[in-house]
């Protein structure tokens, strides 16, 4: 069967691991009676994410999900940024997550320490069983993706957005809220990542497509744009092209020039296109007539170059499979550039 294919880097083989990992998470957290096993504070009802990297975007995933789904108030936040604030949220109503693949992210357990001398309470979010960040946090939560040794985080950020969801799916649950629908569309969750993985024919002929140009300018709306912006993060680590990520609303605001440049357009879309969505691409054809490409819900008011999608209901499902094939784009792209997936160029990985 095609996941059984013999991997020739570390990436492409931690990729087509992701189907197996994220069911194990799930059988492994969610018991028979579909209750979900997180030891977590009952008496919060705000959250700040703080990470770095991937795990950041992650972060940015989770904090839209607590408002659509749990609604209740979260932000996610770069560790070094964090860092740099003068004064930070501090209630007893407040939870702080930490997340890391490692544990030993320097800025973020950095920022864990500050947050502690403000007295709040914190959960990680973690790789490594025992890790520092581990042992520094008042919750832990393993996300049992295995080790990873390519540098570009694949199966880590995805089992970090399934830990991420539970925890999301459990302050939902205790606040009365129905969660009994989430809990059968993640049963199947790795089903849909596979086919996610089987649309790699038509992710080749993307990336043939985008690996022509050196800017690439990617935008999104809402929780997309968390994927968004990990897509640019893929591809620009492992391919070192010009890729920007930008709220679609936001970049018609000056950023836009940038497609005087000859630039491809990469639009990422969880939801049906929104009247303004349809607006502004539109615009943005009439006035600079890039290539537009979208990787999710098309619409055919738009004129597409390329269109790669899969029909799931769940926006959360959904989500999980549009960032499995933006992984696999960014792979592709780089290989095609000849570049060296598992080793880019000045970059280095923590590996436990």
């Amino acid at each position: 069967m095609f996941f059984k294919k013999k991997s020739k880097t570390s990436m492409e083989c931690e990729i087509f691991q992701q189907p197996e990992i994220l069911d194990h998470i799930v059988q492994n957290y969610i018991n028979d009676d579909n209750y979900i096993l997180f030891d977590v504070p009952s008496d919060v009802d705000k959250f700040v994410l703080v990470a770095s990297g991937s795990s950041y975007h992650s972060a940015r995933f989770a904090a839209d999900l607590f408002g659509n789904v749990a609604k209740l108030e979260a932000r996610a936040i770069y560790s070094s940024e964090f860092l740099l604030k003068s004064a930070v949220p501090h209630a007893d109503n407040i939870l702080y997550i930490f997340i890391t693949q490692s544990g030993e992210t320097s800025d973020t357990n950095k920022a864990l320490n500050k947050a502690k001398q403000f007295g709040v309470r914190t959960l990680c979010i973690t790789n490594k069983k025992d890790s520092s960040i581990w042992q520094a946090s008042d919750f832990k939560v393993n996300c049992h993706a295995g080790q990873e040794t390519s540098i570009a985080a694949t199966k880590s950020l995805t089992a970090q957005m399934l830990c991420l969801a539970l925890i999301v799916l459990k302050y939902a649950s205790l606040k009365g809220i129905d969660i009994s629908n989430y809990i059968q569309d993640l049963h199947g969750l790795a089903a849909n990542v596979k086919r996610a993985l089987e649309r790699r024919p038509q992710i080749e002929e993307l990336a043939k497509f985008l690996a022509k140009y050196k800017n690439i300018v990617i935008t999104a709306d809402g929780i997309s744009y968390a994927l968004a912006k990990e897509a640019c993060l893929k591809i620009k680590e492992t391919s070192y092209l010009n890729v920007s990520a930008n709220i679609l609303g936001e970049f018609m605001h000056g950023h836009v020039a940038i497609l005087n440049n000859k630039s491809a357009l990469l639009y990422i879309s969880v939801n049906n296109l929104s009247y303004t969505a349809i607006k502004n691409l539109n615009k943005i054809i009439d006035d600079y007539n890039p290539p537009v490409c979208i990787i999710g819900n098309s619409n055919d008011k738009v004129n597409v170059k390329y269109n790669i999608n899969i029909e799931i209901e769940s926006e959360m499902i959904k989500s999980f499979a549009i960032v499995v094939i933006c992984q696999l784009l960014a792979l592709e792209i780089a290989t095609l550039l000849k570049r060296n997936v598992d080793k880019p160029k000045g970059l280095h990985k923590v590996v436990i």
